[in-house]
């Protein structure tokens, strides 16, 4: 996992781990400053159809959340959704060497842009190799149980890695 004490976040990684942990203290104990673009924001406090997350994202008042808008570069908005664009102009514009994103082609694109990348279950394996969750299984079960998508590929290798299985 990459060592830094900044970080950029999207939608995804803040919903899956709010499903797995039940809020977002775990990045406040791994990075000095979490930024969140205001179009996470956004796409967070619009809720979805259950509002899922809103009241934890709320409650994490150390989140650095922007309220303003990034201008986004045609080459990211025309190959990314709103979300994984403003992640990687506001770490680009901030030079901010690491985001956080769990999508396949926001993740390529982040790395063609020099950024350095982590995702949700690399913050949970982070966490855990420094002690502050002990059993990833059960939180990887839990956010299957909410609703997010984690492919059993992923599941064993986040275990092998932690060292779970």
């Amino acid at each position: 996992m990459p060592e830094t004490t900044r970080i950029v976040i999207n939608t995804g990684p803040i919903l899956a781990l709010i499903a797995g942990l039940g809020d977002l203290s775990i990045l406040n104990k791994l990075y000095e400053q979490v930024l969140v673009p205001a179009e996470v924001c956004d796409e967070i406090l619009a809720g979805g159809k259950s509002g899922f997350g809103i009241q934890q994202f709320n409650k994490a008042s150390w989140l650095k959340k922007r309220k303003i808008k990034q201008i986004i570069p045609h080459f990211l908005s025309n190959t990314l959704d709103l979300g994984e664009a403003s992640v990687i102009q506001l770490a680009l514009s901030e030079k901010i060497d690491i985001v956080c994103i769990d999508e396949t082609v926001g993740r390529r694109i982040a790395r063609l842009n020099g950024l350095k990348l982590t995702g949700s279950i690399g913050i949970l394996i982070r966490a855990q190799k420094s002690g502050l969750i002990a059993d990833l299984d059960s939180i990887l079960q839990r956010m299957r149980k909410n609703g997010i998508w984690v492919s059993n590929k992923v599941t064993n290798l986040a275990l092998r890695q932690s060292k779970e299985k």
